[in-house]
């Protein structure tokens, strides 16, 4: 008999899929390269400069020189730092507790009562509209004065409100207009983890007597883990940053009650053309938030899901 020759390796259709693979990885990182170029100029670059700037005493006004770690060290004494970040504290308790909650309900709802598409962009319509718009229309209907709101509260026989005016009700106006704004959003992406919760779960426990509440406790809530840190941490992140609300609305005011972070950010950096102490405080600020996202997602538990 004859002898069968030895298959070349690397020959015929074996050979393939590496220079498929080869192939496939230069397509993607093709698509990359634009995503990486935008992101390392706008976003990288950027905060090494920032960060530079942070050690310097930098004004358009004068030379530039390094000063080390002292915009830090004034930072430390620095009762309006302070009083600002507490009063973001403030707003991000109160934006994070209304918004996730209402939420997580909303996103429930949509999911056990209806699937359609027209309600969900009915749902997500507020957060299409410009952030400065809806500002400036809440602005105009709670005015103490004009405001539609107050005009309704008189008809009822109570007194007016300086929502916009007041120290007690600024922060917490500022949170209702941007959970008010934020809240379809939040509750579609709430909605779309519930997408992937297999119903058979549903229907076993609705066989075993399970009510809505324990059905929601035990299967619902540990499914959406993944999900609802990711929630969490994107609204976390979102409401340290806010900006656009206060600067129409209150400026700050009254009596800094309303001086958020960024606002103060904004006030050091484009008023007082402070660009060294700004920068500083904006990179304490971005310190501050990885730290957040990093314990939230590692309390969250984010990489596990219950339904591997």
């Amino acid at each position: 008999m004859t002898a069968l020759a030895p298959a070349r390796v690397g020959a015929g259709p074996a050979a393939a899929p590496p220079r498929r693979s080869r192939r496939e990885t230069w397509t993607a990182l093709a698509f990359l390269v634009p995503s990486l170029l935008g992101f390392v100029l706008f976003y990288f670059w950027p905060t090494l400069q920032g960060f530079w700037l942070s050690l310097t005493d930098y004004s358009f006004f004068a030379d530039t020189s390094f000063v080390g770690l002292d915009n830090y060290r004034r930072m430390l004494g620095d009762e309006t730092f302070w009083n600002a970040l507490l009063v973001t504290v403030e707003y991000v308790a109160l934006n994070i507790g209304f918004q996730t909650v209402l939420a997580l309900g909303l996103a429930v709802l949509l999911h056990r009562l209806t699937q359609s598409v027209v309600i969900r962009g009915l749902v997500l319509l507020p957060y299409l509209v410009a952030n400065v718009v809806v500002a400036l229309l809440w602005f105009w209907m709670l005015d103490a004065q004009i405001g539609v709101v107050n005009q309704v509260l008189g008809a009822l026989g109570v007194d007016a409100v300086a929502f916009f005016g007041s120290e007690d009700w600024a922060i917490p106006t500022v949170a209702f207009v941007n959970t008010w704004r934020h809240l379809g959003y939040t509750a579609l992406l709430i909605f779309a983890g519930l997408q992937t919760i297999p119903r058979i779960l549903y229907e076993a426990a609705r066989v075993d007597g399970a009510t809505e509440w324990q059905m929601f406790r035990r299967i619902t809530l540990p499914m959406l883990r993944p999900v609802l840190a990711l929630v969490l941490v994107v609204t976390m992140v979102g409401s340290f940053q806010v900006f656009d609300t206060v600067a129409v609305t209150t400026a700050g005011g009254p009596a800094e009650a309303s001086n958020v972070i960024q606002y103060y950010i904004f006030d050091l950096a484009f008023q007082r053309l402070d660009y060294g102490y700004a920068a500083a405080v904006s990179v304490v600020l971005l310190v501050i938030l990885a730290v957040i996202a990093f314990v939230q997602l590692r309390l969250a538990r984010a990489n596990e899901s219950d339904l591997a």
